[in-house]
């Protein structure tokens, strides 16, 4: 494992980031990783590799951009890529991490219904049996050497990560509205060009429906209409620059595809209640990202 910190964020490639991943999967216990850190790891991200982590035993304070949570056993973690994401863990904590290069498993959401936004941002599950089965077995495949391993390990993973997606979909209230499908396939396009700023009729020329349907459904779906939906997506990478990168908030505004950093600076304001400066300077006194 290595990092790199060009914007201020530690960002990890582990194993090499493909050359030493079987079929661009890894899996490693918790403890082989944490316990030579004492058991820590300090905020970083990886920038092209997904994980799962099943906290089998123990307990550990994990930050997942700017949320605090405890994780305890029995719990699996969904850490999307780019994540900004730190655990502390009881020493002796056990358990598994998953890591899968973030092309690959795009692939498989891809084909998969509605499991992209599902999978997108950080969650947590609790574990059970057939989980913790799985997440096994691909452990002991990864350890193994026998024929047919990477084509093992990539269907065990796609079956983890829809296991995964599952849970977190089970964990919402149940949503039997017809027009569920299209507020998944609506927050998939926002997760993939939301630096693009597309305007809501964009998106919804693209869905095949009229903006003003597009509004509808997501406002029924979530209480707000679509575009909001959009800037609540670029108002949360923004702030996980601010909290998490030394950039200045021009760069972030040219990273997250605006022309005017003053713009930018507006609005971030309107939907915070703060200006990126004043955000950043609180997060400075306090050391902890709101």
């Amino acid at each position: 494992m290595y990092g790199s910190n060009m914007s201020g964020i530690e960002s990890y490639n582990l194993f090499g980031e493909y050359a030493d991943l079987p079929d661009v999967v890894h899996c490693e216990t918790i403890e082989v990783r944490s316990s030579i850190h004492d058991w820590a790891l300090k905020p970083h991200r990886h920038g092209r590799l997904h994980q799962f982590l099943f906290l089998d035993s123990g307990h550990a304070d994990a930050r997942f951009d700017a949320s605090e949570i405890t994780l305890g056993p029995d719990t699996v973690a969904n850490v999307p890529t780019g994540c900004v994401h730190s655990y502390r863990f009881t020493p002796g904590s056990t358990g598994w991490v998953v890591t899968v290069a973030s092309e690959v498993l795009d692939e498989w959401l891809a084909e998969g219904e509605g499991l992209r936004p599902l999978l997108s941002r950080p969650a947590q599950i609790d574990g059970n049996d057939r989980l913790r089965a799985v997440t096994r077995a691909i452990f002991t495949e990864h350890e193994g050497r026998d024929f047919g391993r990477a084509h093992a390990l990539r269907a065990q993973v796609a079956l983890l990560a829809g296991l995964v997606a599952r849970g977190i979909a089970a964990g919402r209230e149940e949503d039997t509205a017809p027009d569920s499908s299209l507020q998944r396939q609506f927050e998939a396009l926002v997760e993939a060009h939301f630096t693009e700023h597309f305007a809501v009729s964009d998106y919804a020329a693209r869905l095949a429906v009229t903006p003003t349907h597009l509004s509808r459904v997501m406002r029924r779906a979530t209480g707000q209409p679509a575009s909001a939906v959009i800037e609540e997506r670029i108002v949360r990478e923004a702030r996980r620059n601010l909290a998490y990168s030394n950039l200045t908030v021009a760069e972030i505004a040219y990273a997250l595809g605006y022309q005017d950093p003053a713009y930018f600076s507006r609005v971030f304001s309107r939907a915070t209640g703060q200006s990126p400066r004043a955000f950043r300077q609180q997060i400075d006194t306090s050391g902890s990202p709101r």
